[in-house]
């Protein structure tokens, strides 16, 4: 058998030239798809820009937090410098507190360190310097209102400056911008006479009183300048039981009562006769009656607030328990007319001791004048609240007479 090697070889050239032409063609595609990719991708890239300033601020919305005004932010405290406080809260500018804002909560600030978190509320977005100003007031409030309860429970000393001076004691500047408020008896005796020195300095306290609701913050000074002398008051007035009978002395004569002192193993406890507890009867102005300096026997009522509390007129007897026995219901008796009101006659019975007969129970064509004397009736009697009902004694019941 006989081969054409010349043929052969042309048919084996022609097969490499084919695979060499495939190969060209594959890489000049390949140059052309990743052209076209390359344009593809840049004409995307540059439709990505912004073309106007709306397009602008989109993009810049999106890539920065932009805070409103009275916005609650999570506040990340990154430099306490003298006159400012500078804030992270993800914007594309630092929050910052200064001026009146942080004289307001300086005492809050002073218990804070660089990296520690707050909540704080965006006061304006942009100040014309391009701040953003924050304002820590409510964060600052909850957490002075926690410190003085603390302070409370703890029975912990705090500093206080004397602002202004009223009659009931001393008003005082507190820590965390609160104020607050000393009163009389809880001023050590040294200041009795001279509370005025107390203004514009300051006063070592305790607080005794916390209420936010009532916004209402009390210290005492003589809690740290008595401080022995209270812890035997109160061992003192654990001797004394409710219903002892003591000599008190007045020291100080108010429209609302007496108030007294009472000697107890030599040490003096404050106390008050309230004016419902120094008489049965109606009582007038207490200065009439007694002074200062004089002495009363009165009864321990009870021992609120480490104050005691007393009265005169438990010590006689209550005039009402005699009055129920002499004026019985349905007893006639004759009365003086002391004043006509609209809605019935006043009518003394007996010296301080007087009755009302209800417009119900007048005829309508009955006429009287103050100083006139009527015969009544005992209708009924309260000895609790102090009330007698009389009706009239007539001739002939009228009609509609109830």
């Amino acid at each position: 058998m006989t081969f054409n090697f010349e043929l052969i070889n042309v048919i084996i050239l022609s097969e490499s030239l084919l695979k060499k032409e495939e190969q060209w063609m594959a890489q000049e595609q390949a140059k052309k798809i990743k052209k076209e990719t390359v344009k593809k991708t840049k004409k995307r890239k540059e439709s990505d820009q912004p073309q106007t300033m709306a397009d602008l601020l989109d993009q810049t919305q999106e890539d920065f937090y932009i805070p409103k005004k009275g916005e609650q932010v999570l506040a990340t405290i990154s430099e306490i410098a003298p006159k400012r406080v500078y804030f992270d809260i993800g914007a594309k500018t630092e929050g910052v507190l200064f001026g009146r804002e942080l004289e307001r909560v300086k005492d809050f600030i002073a218990s804070l360190k660089e990296g520690d978190k707050v909540k704080a509320v965006i006061g304006e977005a942009e100040d014309p310097r391009g701040q953003i100003l924050l304002n820590l007031r409510n964060v600052a409030q909850d957490y002075a209102w926690e410190f003085y309860q603390e302070k409370l429970s703890a029975g912990k000393e705090i500093e206080v400056v004397g602002q202004d001076q009223n009659a009931g004691g001393i008003l005082v500047q507190a820590p965390f911008g609160l104020t607050g408020f000393i009163p009389g008896s809880c001023l050590g005796a040294k200041w009795i006479g001279q509370e005025d020195l107390l203004i514009g300095n300051k006063i070592r306290t305790k607080v005794i009183e916390v209420d936010r609701e009532k916004n209402r913050l009390v210290f005492s000074e003589r809690e740290v300048s008595e401080a022995d002398q209270i812890t035997k008051e109160k061992q003192a007035l654990k001797e004394i039981k409710e219903g002892d009978i003591v000599e008190a002395k007045i020291v100080k004569i108010a429209p609302y009562g007496l108030f007294v002192e009472v000697g107890k193993d030599k040490i003096t406890l404050e106390g008050l006769i309230h004016i419902s507890e120094v008489s049965w009867e109606k009582v007038g102005a207490l200065a009439n009656d007694y002074q200062v300096g004089g002495k009363v026997k009165a009864q321990i009522l009870n021992k609120e607030d480490g104050r005691l509390q007393l009265s005169i007129k438990q010590l006689k007897t209550d005039p009402w328990e005699e009055i129920v026995k002499k004026y019985p219901e349905n007893k006639q008796i004759t009365g003086k007319v002391t004043k006509i009101t609209n809605y019935g006659w006043l009518v003394e019975l007996d010296e301080g001791i007087e009755g009302l007969v209800h417009i119900s129970k007048i005829p309508a064509d009955k006429k009287v004048e103050a100083g006139e004397e009527v015969v009544c009736f005992i209708d009924s009697i309260d000895p609790v609240n102090r009330r007698i009902s009389l009706g009239l004694v007539l001739a002939q019941k009228p009609v509609g007479y109830k």
